[in-house]
C-alpha cells in the first residue's frame, strides 16, 4: 500500500504538473545523453542485427567486456544469414569467455528462424520479435525502440534502479507487483519520439551516474526531479537484493591421453555448458581421501565408457557458477581400454584445442596441458 501511495504521489495523477515533470525529465535526459553518450560500436548504426547482437551480449555482462566480443562477432558474422548458416561450434568459439553460453545458442537458433520465417529480415512487429529464441520483453523493447523507433518500454538492471529512484519505490524490485509498477513507469515516461535514444539514456544514466552505491547525483541531469535524492534515500532505494547463499561443490576433470591426443566430450542438453566441449568432468566426494583415484576411475568410466589409469595431479581451479563455489581438481590419465559411451567425443592433439569451444575453466585446463608439454 505504501509503495502504491508513493507511486501515485510521484506520478501526480494526470495533473498538469505531472505532465510538465515528465516533459522536463525527457528533455533533460535526452540532452544529457546526446552530450555524454559513450562511443560504442553498436551505436554507430540502427541496424537491428547489430542492436540485437549487442543487447544479447550485454545481458548480465559489463560493456567494457562486450566491446571486443561484439567487434569480433560482427566481423565473423556480418549478416543474419551468415550467422544462421554458421556451425554452432564456430558461434560458441567466438562466444567463449563471455559466459551464459545459452545466449549464443539461442542467438544462432533465432538467426535460423529469421532466415526461414522472415526471409532473413529482422521482424518489426513485437509479437514476432518476442517469439524468437532468447528474446523476452526487455530485449524486444530495446531492439524495437533503438532500431525502429517503436514506442516500446524497457526494464533491466540499470533502468530498474533509475525508475525506482525516480518514483521513490522502496519495496523489493523483484516481486511481481514491483515489476508491474516499474514496467508501467517505464512505459509512462516514454516520449512520443526519440524513443530509442531515451531508452538508451535511461540505461546509460543507470550505468554511469545512478549507480547502486554512492550515485553521482551532482552529475545527474534529472537530480532536481528525483524524489529519492530529495529525501536522501539513495542508499536504500532500490531495496537491497537478498544475499546469495553459496554452496561449496567439489568436482574433478580428467585429461585422458591416447597416442598423443586428449579426450574431449561435448556437454549435453541440460548440462551446465550445453554445446561446449570439455574434458571429462564430474562431481566427487571431497572426503574420499585415499579412495579418490578409484572414484576418478569410476567417474570416467561412467561418463565416457573408457577404463583409464589415473596419473598425477595437474592443477586445481577455484571458480564460481551461479550459487556454487567450486573446487575443480584436475588429473592426467592414460587410456587403457573400453568402448566409447553415449554422447559425442573427440580425440584431439593439444595444438588443436584452440579450435574447440571450451568453458573458461576448460580453457584454463587446456593451457595447463599445453604448458606441461613445453617443459
Amino acid at each position: 500500500m505504501q509503495a502504491e501511495i508513493v507511486w501515485k504521489t510521484a506520478r501526480m495523477a494526470k495533473s498538469d504538473r505531472n505532465s510538465k515533470w515528465k516533459q522536463n525529465l525527457r528533455r533533460r535526459l535526452l540532452a544529457w545523453f546526446r552530450a555524454n553518450a559513450r562511443d560504442l560500436p553498436w551505436r554507430s548504426t540502427r541496424d537491428p542485427y547489430h542492436v540485437w547482437i549487442s543487447e544479447i551480449m550485454l545481458q548480465q555482462t559489463q560493456v567494457v567486456t562486450v566491446v571486443p566480443y561484439f567487434q569480433r562477432f560482427i566481423a565473423e558474422f556480418p549478416t543474419i544469414r551468415s550467422l544462421a548458416t554458421a556451425h554452432e561450434d564456430a558461434v560458441l568459439r567466438l562466444w567463449e569467455g563471455l559466459g551464459y553460453y545459452r545466449r549464443a545458442r539461442q542467438l544462432h537458433k533465432a538467426a535460423q528462424v529469421i532466415v526461414h520465417e522472415h526471409n532473413g529480415v529482422f521482424p518489426h512487429d513485437p509479437e514476432s520479435v518476442k517469439a524468437l529464441p532468447g528474446i523476452g520483453r526487455y530485449t524486444a523493447g530495446a531492439i524495437l525502440s533503438i532500431a525502429f523507433e517503436a514506442r516500446e518500454p524497457i526494464l533491466e538492471a540499470n533502468t530498474i534502479r533509475v525508475l525506482s529512484r525516480l518514483i521513490a519505490y522502496r519495496d523489493d524490485t523483484t516481486s511481481t507487483e514491483a515489476q508491474r509498477v516499474l514496467w508501467r513507469a517505464a512505459e509512462d515516461f516514454l516520449p512520443r519520439k526519440n524513443v530509442g535514444d531515451f531508452n538508451q539514456a535511461m540505461m546509460e544514466l543507470g550505468s554511469e551516474v545512478c549507480t547502486p552505491r554512492e550515485p553521482r547525483c551532482e552529475a545527474c541531469p534529472v537530480a532536481m526531479l528525483c524524489p529519492t535524492r530529495a529525501e536522501g534515500l539513495q542508499e536504500v532505494i532500490p531495496a537491497p537484493k537478498k544475499k546469495t547463499n553459496y554452496e561449496d561443490a567439489f568436482e574433478a576433470c580428467v585429461v585422458i591421453w591416447r597416442n598423443g591426443k586428449v579426450l574431449l566430450r561435448r556437454c549435453e542438453e541440460g548440462e551446465r555448458w550445453a554445446g561446449l566441449w570439455d574434458f571429462p568432468r564430474f562431481e566427487v566426494d571431497a572426503t574420499r581421501g585415499a579412495k579418490l583415484q578409484r572414484e576418478l576411475g569410476d567417474g570416467v568410466r561412467r561418463l565416457t565408457g573408457y577404463d583409464v589409469g589415473i596419473g598425477e595431479h595437474l592443477t586445481t581451479i577455484k571458480h564460481g557458477v551461479t550459487r556454487f563455489r567450486i573446487m575443480l581438481t584436475c588429473y592426467q590419465a592414460d587410456h587403457l581400454s573400453g568402448r566409447k559411451g553415449r554422447g559425442e567425443f573427440a580425440w584431439v592433439r593439444p595444438k588443436q584445442l584452440d579450435v574447440y569451444a571450451l568453458s573458461v575453466t576448460g580453457r584454463q585446463v587446456a593451457k595447463v596441458v599445453a604448458g606441461s608439454l613445453s617443459k
